[in-house]
């Protein structure tokens, strides 16, 4: 079988603009190589299902083909999603001790009332920013209070975040030579140097006096009799706190601006709250807040009929794979009952999202508490929202609504 070759045409910077080209790609076959970057583009479920489903031979590191860098190899030393099997599940086992269900579930009063006290600030208010107001509060302060770490820095850990996720490559083109990996990293240096030593302070701060959070629980743990030390531990922290509230932020956001376009979607829900888990899911699926995942081939390997290369790299497009008629009925539309949904936006197999329970569970109380106070939540259009780069991340960075209280 032949590899389509993707074309590398500019892009309006836009969702809608991001899913045409998806749905052109996909149309043209499920997997398209580059032959100059040496890239696997993949468009379908099935293969970007096998891709999730085997880490042997498609591998999460890219050490061996990513240009050095101090402050990211700092980071990288504890960030287990960069990490095969085994030290993957070594230092990832340590991690899920402290998102079991029933601490998740756990957290669920906190949750509610953390909803309850941002929105008792908006009483009165007819419009407001639902990002700067709940969708990225509410969030960072759970994942701040379980590490530890100053709610009231949250303002920090907002500005880390504009700068790694606003990137404003408007193309499709995906540029892996080392000249663009060099600019990239340069770029994000500074940010992620601030990060580390901020966090480092923080893990040297608990070691010397603990206190009961996961950041004190990471210090005193051990892996295979050895602890960690504190520059491993800032790899974990770091991908918490943001991985802990990024998705949430975004999931928020993307479904009050999908069910502003489906009122009558928001008016079942309202009617049933019980329906809100599956709309959770559906908006996850209609609007996946990471478009795409990497991964490098660790070996020769094929995949849909297509040889792949040791060490090329397969660019997996879950905001694609999502909406692939074979695998979804109707997938451009949005339907809260739709069942099955094993969408890929959480990720598959071993790299399966470690916060996904946290991060459903903060949008089905934050949604529902939102649907119960509010009769009408509507995006307002003389004040335009702000959105991220989509082939980075489907989030908005500023979302004005309008509501009526219930």
């Amino acid at each position: 079988m032949q590899a389509t070759t993707s074309t590398a045409e500019p892009t309006p910077f836009t969702l809608e603009a991001l899913l045409a080209w998806l749905r052109s790609q996909h149309e043209a076959g499920s997997m398209h190589h580059d032959e100059q970057q040496r890239i696997w583009q993949v468009f379908g479920y099935a293969d970007a299902e096998r891709v999730l489903s085997d880490p042997s031979a498609f591998s999460s590191d890219f050490r061996e083909i990513m240009p050095q860098q101090r402050d990211f190899e700092l980071f990288a030393r504890g960030n287990f999603v960069r990490m095969d099997p085994p030290k993957h599940h070594k230092l990832r086992s340590l991690v899920s001790q402290a998102f079991t269900p029933r601490i998740v579930t756990g957290l669920a009063p906190r949750i509610a009332e953390l909803t309850a006290e941002l929105l008792d600030e908006l009483r009165g208010f007819e419009r407001f920013d639902l990002v700067d107001r709940l969708a990225y509060p509410l969030p960072v302060i759970v994942i701040a209070e379980l590490l530890g770490i100053p709610v009231e820095d949250r303002g920090i850990f907002r500005q880390w975040v504009e700068t790694l996720f606003s990137s404003n490559q408007q193309t499709t083109e995906l540029r892996l030579d080392e000249a663009a990996l060099k600019a990239l990293f340069d770029a994000a240096a500074p940010t992620i140097r601030e990060m580390n030593s901020y966090l480092l302070a923080h893990i040297r701060q608990r070691r010397a006096r603990r206190a009961d959070d996961l950041t004190s629980e990471l210090v005193g743990v051990e892996v295979d009799g050895e602890r960690l030390d504190d520059q491993e531990i800032v790899g974990f922290v770091g991908l918490l706190l943001l991985a802990g509230h990024i998705t949430t932020t975004a999931l928020l956001g993307n479904a009050v601006l999908t069910l502003d376009e489906h009122p009558g979607a928001a008016a079942e829900l309202r009617a049933d709250p019980t329906r809100l888990p599956g709309a959770i899911e559906e908006v996850l699926r209609y609007r996946s807040p990471f478009p795409r995942l990497a991964r490098r081939a660790a070996r020769d390997v094929e995949l849909g009929g297509h040889a792949i290369a040791a060490n090329e790299i397969v660019i997996l497009w879950l905001a694609s794979a999502n909406r692939d008629p074979a695998q979804f009925p109707e997938p451009d539309r949005f339907d809260v009952r739709r069942t099955p949904n094993p969408h890929l936006a959480f990720g598959h197999g071993i790299h399966f999202c470690l916060g996904a329970p946290l991060a459903r569970l903060e949008a089905r109380i934050a949604l529902g508490i939102l649907l119960e106070r509010y009769r009408e939540i509507a995006v307002a259009r003389d004040e335009p929202a702000e959105f991220y780069n989509p082939w980075t991340i489907i989030s908005a960075k500023r979302l004005p609504v309008q509501v009526r209280p219930a």
